[in-house]
């Protein structure tokens, strides 16, 4: 096959790629969550500062729960939170590193462990499979994020991963839907800009 021909498949391809995620929605569901992604960023950021104000202190209280509670007992905390569908807000941890004597240390081992998070909720979700009752029950409750993981893929994973959506869903719907993994790994990494983005959000406001 000479290189034109190479060059041709591959527009070809870049086309019918374009076309299937138009005709499906997919570029509309980007524009939406980015949408979505920026109001509650713009929010969390104004709610800072309004609470630290005027209702209570927030480096105060940041500074009790680093004297009150160990590194190790966080972690684990935010790591079964980050694999059990994010139960807390990421926020509360990303503003409790800027409190400790190594914050970029801190904030880089958050961002390690809900990445991992992720990828246990993504075996998880396989091993759910096996669990009739269980299986049907996510089927129901996820059955339009199973039906849109099954259609973009790894772009939703990457969605999962940037935007403040559960992480820990995208993967286990990824999981239960047999996605592979290894794409899994690899969007997943994504998951440390959002961290980055929002420490540099949230280190503005904290002292």
């Amino acid at each position: 096959m000479t290189k034109k021909s190479k060059k041709k498949n591959k527009e070809a391809h870049v086309k019918r790629l374009h076309n299937y995620y138009q005709r499906t929605g997919f570029y509309m569901f980007i524009w939406e969550s980015l949408k979505k992604a920026f109001l509650p960023l713009v929010i969390v950021i104004v709610a800072l500062i309004l609470f630290n104000k005027y209702v209570y202190n927030i480096n105060d209280g940041l500074q009790k729960m680093t004297e009150t509670f160990s590194k190790t007992s966080l972690f684990v905390t935010f790591f079964t939170s980050e694999t059990i569908l994010g139960l807390i807000p990421p926020e509360i941890f990303i503003a409790w590193t800027k409190k400790t004597s190594e914050p970029f240390l801190n904030l880089s081992i958050l961002a390690t462990l809900s990445y991992l998070g992720g990828i246990l909720a993504y075996y998880l979700g396989q091993a759910s499979l096996r669990i009739a009752t269980v299986k049907e029950y996510l089927e129901v409750k996820m059955a339009k994020h199973l039906k849109n993981t099954k259609k973009w893929g790894s772009f939703l994973i990457l969605v999962g991963a940037l935007l403040p959506l559960p992480f820990a869903i995208s993967c286990l719907t990824a999981g239960m839907i047999k996605y592979p993994a290894r794409n899994v790994f690899i969007f997943g990494l994504f998951r440390f800009l959002r961290f980055a983005i929002y420490a540099w959000a949230i280190f503005s406001v904290v002292d």
